[in-house]
């Protein structure tokens, strides 16, 4: 880590900042995590479980105290537990998985959502994350490992295969199974590993294997690398583990790991925006990050003599787009630990010159687009999300903490079903020839 102590603090403020979210964002009943700061907006499961990620960060930097992080994890882990689960349009879930999107205060399906397998993961994640780190001798503690692990156990992955090989995006009451599947390289990396590690429904082997075959390897801009678009894919399952010098057998094959596939995505990323091919304003060295984000449309604007289309929340990605000039500061934050030497100089653009933390209450907004002029009278001069998103907020917070510390990686490392799971999809090497099971 950089031993620059104006760069320590920039990261210890937005870490902070961003933190808030996480304190304010979250109904103290039941735990759950508004996914954006909209009026009447939904709970997501994701945003949920990068929450229970995010606590023991905040007890460690001293953000909160950890008498209040055992009670907002518990108030989450009981609900989870005890919510309805069944095959009924309201419950709050159902298998072991969870909907999408719940109700803020009742927490029950809302927007006739899917049942999410990705989704899923993230909680589990971080219900996990919580087992492993309150490890006191108390009734409290004890009860958030317990929990952690029933919810574990209560997820039948073999179900969400639908007698297939790979695994699928989800399930609804009213129509079955979603007819998508996980293929590609993607966020379900994280996926596959908690399900071939699962203590009660453990995936075969062979699924692993069949979501892997659909994997592609380019070369771009100099880089080989593992191919995804959007830069939130190299890094969300990079959250909880530590990939440096483990590999499965795609990797061992190509001499690489997805930790260094990570740091060639950010070069990527980076390159892209320095050739700029669509003409963007103000892209190049320290203005870049392009992935799944909200945007100033759908409509199109002529702009200095062109036509340009914008797009509302789509997976922008690089080199092949969408790309319509919207960037997005929280992932450009997440790639911190993969290539330190390019993102902060790029993270201090984004507050110092792009002042994208100046008017917001938590740390960056979503995103934002120079190239779009955005509402008359902002205060930028271009269009800037209006909204903060918690699975934007969570990876700021983790990743800076593993780029300082590596905490939330050593946390992982005494997970047995993560271990398990990386064991299974035949990872070898580095850190794993010492873990225990």
């Amino acid at each position: 880590m950089s031993n620059n102590t104006q760069d320590i603090d920039t990261l210890e403020n937005l870490q902070k900042e961003t933190f808030g979210y996480f304190l304010h964002e979250t109904n103290p009943a039941n735990g759950l995590v508004i996914d954006k700061t909209a009026p009447d907006w939904p709970a997501s499961i994701a945003s949920t479980g990068l929450a229970l990620a995010c606590y023991p960060v905040g007890v460690k930097r001293g953000f909160m105290s950890r008498a209040k992080a055992v009670e907002k994890t518990l108030a989450t882990l009981r609900f989870f537990w005890n919510s309805p689960q069944g095959p009924e349009h309201d419950a709050t879930g159902y298998k072991g998985f969870y909907y999408h999107f719940l109700d803020m205060k009742t927490g029950r399906r809302l927007w006739d959502c899917e049942l999410s397998t990705v989704d899923t993961a993230f909680l589990l994640a971080g219900a996990l994350t919580a087992g492993i780190y309150f490890d006191a001798d108390t009734d409290d503690e004890a009860e958030i490992r317990k929990l952690a692990d029933a919810l574990c156990q209560r997820t039948d992955w073999q179900w969400a295969q639908n007698k297939g090989e790979t695994l699928t995006h989800g399930w609804k009451p009213e129509s079955g199974f979603l007819p998508y599947r996980w293929e590609g390289y993607d966020e379900a990396l994280l996926l596959y590993i908690l399900a071939l590690g699962s203590p009660t429904y453990p995936l075969p082997v062979s699924s692993y294997n069949a979501w892997t075959s659909t994997y592609r390897w380019e070369e771009i801009y100099g880089y080989e690398y593992l191919y995804a678009g959007p830069l939130f894919i190299h890094q969300l399952s990079h959250v909880w583990i530590d990939f440096r010098g483990i590999q499965d057998d795609f990797m061992r094959k190509k001499n690489s790991d997805y930790f260094e596939n990570s740091r060639r995505a950010t070069y990527v990323q980076q390159q892209y925006a320095i050739n700029n091919p669509l003409k963007f304003k103000d892209y190049g060295h320290y203005a870049w990050g392009i992935t799944a984000s909200e945007g100033p449309g759908p409509g199109n604007i002529k702009i200095n003599g062109i036509e340009r289309e914008f797009f509302d929340y789509v997976g922008r990605g690089v080199p092949y787009g969408p790309d319509d000039g919207t960037l997005s500061p929280w992932a450009l934050t997440a790639s911190l630990p993969f290539a330190p030497e390019i993102v902060m100089p790029a993270l201090n653009h984004c507050i110092h010159q792009a002042k994208m933390t100046q008017f917001n209450s938590y740390g960056f907004k979503a995103s934002f687009n120079p190239s779009h002029p955005g509402e008359p009278g902002n205060p930028y001069g271009w269009w800037v999300s209006p909204w903060h998103f918690g699975i934007n907020q969570g990876p700021i917070i983790l990743m800076i903490e593993n780029y300082r510390s590596h905490f939330i990686w050593k946390l992982m490392k005494r997970c047995p079903y993560l271990v398990k799971g990386l064991q299974r999809a035949g990872f070898k090497g580095g850190w794993l020839h010492t873990a225990m099971l």
